[in-house]
């Protein structure tokens, strides 16, 4: 019997990978292993958020959603590089994390700026729209149909993001392609995209809770987690997805090699080749005599 774990498997040779933990497992594994630097990384990218929040508190009623406007665009590049980072950490790639926080800033600052305004917009539209239907749907019962394209609307786009920031980070398509091909990775990667979206709606409503119970504890908490484990979560879940239907089809039409996939054979030690090693010649074992 083996104490740690069962080697006697069927088949021919060492397997390269023999216990693959289960990805649940792997999860929880790579997070706590990269724990401490998330947190430092959700620490830097919330004073980022920081002008948003003070535009929201502030900003005089009449001009609150043109200075929303004016200050939220700078989200996109820093939810780009942040994207960059947090994904090289859920695919356990080498990361010096503010190095490549700032190039990664630098190389996607036009379309991360361009998705900000395009988030703040859709956003707001949102939070007009949403009480209004709501609103015209008590007096008018056909109404409803409006209201709830739009909630679903609403939760397509944020599904969308589960891949937007990291096809800019990864990819080199246009604005207009990463968005179609959000929209067409959300259906095609349903399993991961739900699995994300309620990790993603459980962290909400859970800092959203402790803000209401315990200010000060909530905003800690807001300050050195849930940006950076929704993201890690996103790029766990999805990047695979991506991977295998927007960045392997670019090598195989090119008939060309995935970086990737030289980079983890590169990685190998010795390759397992028992299935075509020769089996030495067996010779006949004769009996000896004996001199008496």
């Amino acid at each position: 019997m083996a104490l740690f774990g069962n080697y006697n498997t069927p088949g021919r040779g060492v397997l390269k990978t023999p216990h693959e933990k289960r990805p649940f497992f792997k999860f929880w594994e790579i997070y706590f292993r990269h724990c401490w630097q998330l947190m430092g990384l959700n620490m830097f990218y919330f004073l980022f958020t920081i002008p948003l929040f003070a535009t929201v508190i502030l900003a005089s009623e009449n001009l609150k959603w043109l200075a929303l406007m004016a200050v939220s665009g700078i989200m996109g590049p820093a939810t780009a590089a942040m994207t960059r980072v947090v994904r090289n950490f859920s695919q356990e790639r080498p990361t010096f994390m503010m190095h490549d926080f700032f190039r990664a800033f630098k190389l996607n600052f036009k379309q991360g700026l361009i998705m900000g305004y395009i988030d703040t917009v859709v956003v707001i539209s949102f939070i007009i729209g949403v009480p209004m239907y709501q609103q015209m749907a008590q007096n008018n019962s056909a109404m409803y149909v409006p209201y709830v394209i739009t909630l679903a609307c609403m939760l397509v786009f944020l599904m969308m993001h589960f891949y937007i920031y990291q096809m800019m980070c990864s990819t080199n398509l246009t604005m207009m392609q990463i968005l179609r091909n959000s929209l067409f990775l959300v259906s095609v990667g349903l399993k991961s995209t739900i699995f994300t979206l309620l990790a993603t709606l459980f962290v909400v409503i859970f800092c959203y809770l402790m803000l209401l119970v315990t200010p000060a504890v909530g905003i800690a908490l807001v300050m050195i987690i849930p940006f950076t484990f929704l993201t890690f979560v996103a790029c766990f879940n999805c990047y695979p997805v991506i991977r295998k239907r927007v960045i392997q089809p670019y090598y195989d039409q090119r008939g060309e090699q995935n970086p990737e996939d030289a980079t983890v054979e590169g990685e190998a030690l010795f390759e397992d080749k028992a299935a075509e090693e020769e089996a030495p010649p067996v010779t006949k074992k004769t009996k000896r005599k004996t001199i008496r």
